[in-house]
């Protein structure tokens, strides 16, 4: 209910220029498997350069054909955990990595990645920001701290 809400303001009161940030609508996704402060510093810097973020959470569906193996967490309470987060103004399910189309269906003005895919990441018509991730911080390395196994 609360991104609905928010996403019909968006909608009303599409990029303010009164907020001075450099973009209206920027997209980052991922698993978010385990949520951790990697996740939530992406976010977070994410947010202080726009005024409406949209985050896509990879289906347990997605996760399988990429991954090989399920998440630990399952896709509706991922989807839940990112709702909550104040940094975020919209959550949409990610169904595949066609990331032009959510440029086009969402009028995205940058996405936001890991600085890991600069230069691998593909052609989109929209500007790219990337950020350092979070030094010895993710889920896979909790998985290993926690000697979380995920069955295939």
């Amino acid at each position: 209910m609360l991104t609905t809400l928010k996403a019909d303001f968006a909608q009303l009161n599409p990029a303010s220029n009164e907020t001075n940030k450099k973009y209206a609508r920027v997209f980052t996704s991922g698993c978010f498997d385990i949520f951790h402060q990697g996740h939530l510093n992406i976010l977070k810097k994410t947010k202080e350069l726009c005024d409406y973020l949209i985050v896509g959470v990879s289906t347990d569906e997605l996760i399988i054909k990429s991954k090989g193996r399920p998440p630990v967490i399952p896709f509706e309470e991922r989807i839940s955990i990112l709702e909550a987060n104040k940094y975020v103004d919209e959550v949409i399910p990610q169904i595949d990595k066609n990331k032009q189309k959510i440029v086009d269906q969402y009028n995205i003005d940058a996405i936001s990645v890991g600085s890991d895919w600069k230069g691998k990441y593909p052609p989109v018509t929209c500007d790219m920001i990337y950020f350092d991730y979070t030094p010895n911080v993710s889920s896979t390395v909790l998985k290993q701290k926690l000697n979380i196994t995920p069955t295939k």
